[in-house]
């Protein structure tokens, strides 16, 4: 949602490596900045509307992201397509620092305008979410965010942590963090918050990347 700058770069670039892509803006003059080869749908309305999504194909989109020029439209939308529609990668570019943490915490990755690219927003979109929140003053131990991937739902967090040797310091469902307990099973939409090494963290990617080995749960 959104076709400026941002939007109209990240919407080539996803169809450039072979996604089918949608674009909404509410102003139909917006989609000239995709170019003439650009051979995705554009919908003319509101990014929030219902119906507007649904002629864009969000009842079968793999992810969204809400890069309008309003948090408020931005949030609306970016909270629909993920609570009404289940999308499961969404992200919304938030102007203000202070809403912008609390979507954080809800699950919904926010890009701040200054800081952020397009490159962040791609990777949100595309890739498995594992981030970089903290790192203790000597530079050992660290806290990374990770999204749970759909082969890790079901499954007891116990193992993802036998897995990849990191230790789960948090959970957040919901939007509510809570201490996870040795009977915790992951659930679709989780962030995990793990404490790791920099010796493992290439290997906690490729745990969390790929479906759990073996049948037991």
């Amino acid at each position: 949602m959104g076709c400026g700058r941002v939007g109209s770069t990240i919407a080539r670039r996803l169809e450039e490596v072979g996604h089918s892509v949608a674009v909404i803006d509410q102003d139909p003059a917006a989609f000239r900045r995709l170019g003439p080869d650009f051979g995705g749908r554009q919908i003319t309305g509101l990014g929030f509307d219902r119906q507007t999504l649904l002629d864009a194909g969000i009842d079968s989109a793999g992810a969204f992201a809400a890069v309008s020029s309003g948090d408020n439209s931005n949030i609306i939308s970016a909270r629909v397509a993920r609570e009404t529609f289940g999308v499961q990668h969404v992200v919304a570019r938030i102007y203000d620092e202070k809403r912008a943490e609390v979507y954080e915490r809800m699950g919904i990755p926010s890009v701040a305008t200054v800081p952020w690219t397009v490159n962040r927003l791609l990777r949100e979109l595309l890739s498995v979410k594992v981030s970089e929140l903290w790192r203790e003053p000597t530079g050992t131990v660290l806290l990374m965010r990770v999204t749970v991937t759909e082969g890790w739902v079901g499954r007891r967090l116990s193992e993802l942590e036998t897995a990849s040797g990191a230790r789960a310091a948090w959970l957040v469902r919901f939007g509510e963090s809570q201490l996870s307990t040795s009977g915790t099973v992951l659930q679709d939409g989780d962030q995990l918050v793990l404490a790791v090494t920099d010796e493992i963290t290439e290997r906690v990617h490729e745990v969390v990347e790929r479906a759990p080995q073996g049948g037991e749960r």
